[in-house]
């Protein structure tokens, strides 16, 4: 592997989408004796060893949600859903050895998502005692606080929040602010499971805190029940698994364009023009057709449905949004020319099946070998150092 110090001078590379392999003992550990039968934990159901919340609710499969097995090689295909945190590299989820292989890399720094609870923390809606649900999140945040401590800021967890009770929102964005995490990760279409979607008012509370605390709103893909729906339940049965995982995987990036259209659409962007909104692990490269197309479409179909809106939608994404890519080459340079320099972030995804590993580095030089100095710093470095207030 080519040094980071050589592909970029002078710049520390922040990775905006890794995940966090949860350690078996996350909630347990840390949940009151009253609950701790109730939080979060492995057991084995139908000899199946599986995540289970309330004692017998099963949240998933108990695998590490790791590719990269404990030798530090790259485990191709579906083997890596057999693997437990015990057989995948340290690093997945253990501080020391993360930011062991963050130098070896060439990354400073970089944000967390979770994997237990879903992308969205959409999981935790099985459960049907909100005070429980209510404990779970809580627990969870309060150890990602403690991973960023022990990083010396150099990993950025983003908290999960209450999405099921809008206004329970700010509360906790208020705790999870003062315990000095950076940003929020959430449902991406509350209204697959019959909460009300993005554009009702009762989300005005999370878009005020957010914006007033500067905390960005990050949607995972995969983040809702009706964005795992294809992944899941891809049709085309004559196929293996490992297609069927690679047709519904690449669905998925896409299938951020449904909250994204929604949201475009209404008038919190016109009340909160400092909010900040991210669209993670979905890539950029659809991202120019898309908002043309809702550009055209308004215009064509809708406009007295939108007058509310004083700019295009894809005017509101280059003042709000921003986005995130890892494998994509070809499309990189044109979806930065149509959505600014100061939109667009790097990824690697580690550790998941798709990630850029170990060549992360190095993949992002070669796509971004011809692009101006200063926009390939804001892309690997800048804008995520401002957006979640990165200082190593």
């Amino acid at each position: 592997m080519t040094a980071a110090t050589e592909l970029f001078p002078d710049i520390g590379v922040v990775d905006a989408d890794t995940h966090w392999s949860e350690p078996d003992d996350l909630w347990t550990s840390r949940a009151p004796a009253s609950i701790r039968d109730r939080v979060p934990q492995i057991r084995e159901i139908g000899g199946k060893r599986r995540w289970v919340v309330d004692e017998d609710i099963v949240l998933g499969p108990a695998h590490a949600t790791s590719a990269i097995a404990e030798d530090g090689s790259k485990v191709v295909g579906l083997d890596f859903l057999g693997l437990t945190n015990a057989d995948v590299h340290r690093a997945c989820g253990n501080v020391p050895e993360r930011l062991e292989l963050m130098d070896t890399l060439g990354i400073k720094a970089a944000t967390l998502y979770p994997n237990v609870a879903g992308f969205g923390s959409q999981n935790f809606l099985k459960v049907g005692d909100e005070a429980l649900r209510m404990a779970c999140v809580e627990i969870y945040n309060d150890a990602m606080a403690e991973v960023q401590e022990s990083s010396g800021g150099r990993l950025l967890p983003m908290a999960m929040v209450p999405h099921w009770d809008p206004a329970a929102v700010p509360d906790e964005v208020q705790r999870i602010h003062d315990l000095g995490l950076r940003g929020i990760v959430t449902v991406s279409n509350p209204h697959d499971t019959g909460g009300p979607n993005y554009g009702d008012a009762s989300w005005e509370p999370q878009w005020e805190i957010c914006e007033s605390l500067e905390m960005p709103i990050n949607f995972h893909i995969g983040a809702s029940a009706g964005d795992l729906d294809w992944f899941g339940r891809t049709p085309w049965t004559t196929w293996p698994g490992e297609v069927r995982l690679t047709i519904g995987g690449a669905s998925l990036f896409m299938g951020n364009a449904r909250w994204m259209s929604n949201l475009l659409f209404t008038d919190v962007f016109e009340r909160h023009p400092g909010l900040s909104i991210v669209s993670v692990e979905s890539g950029v490269g659809w991202l120019p057709f898309f908002l043309e197309s809702l550009d055209y479409q308004a215009g064509e179909t809708a406009p007295e449905h939108l007058r509310h809106m004083s700019m295009k939608p894809s005017e509101y994404f280059r003042q709000n949004f921003y986005g995130t890519f890892w494998f994509e080459s070809a499309s990189v340079g044109a979806a930065v020319d149509y959505l600014g320099a100061d939109r667009v972030m790097f990824e690697t995804d580690f550790p998941h099946p798709t990630c850029l590993y170990p060549q992360s580095v190095e993949r992002i030089a070669e796509t971004l070998k011809d692009l101006d100095e200063d926009v390939t710093r804001k892309i690997v470095s800048e804008n995520a150092m401002k957006l979640y207030k990165i200082d190593v």
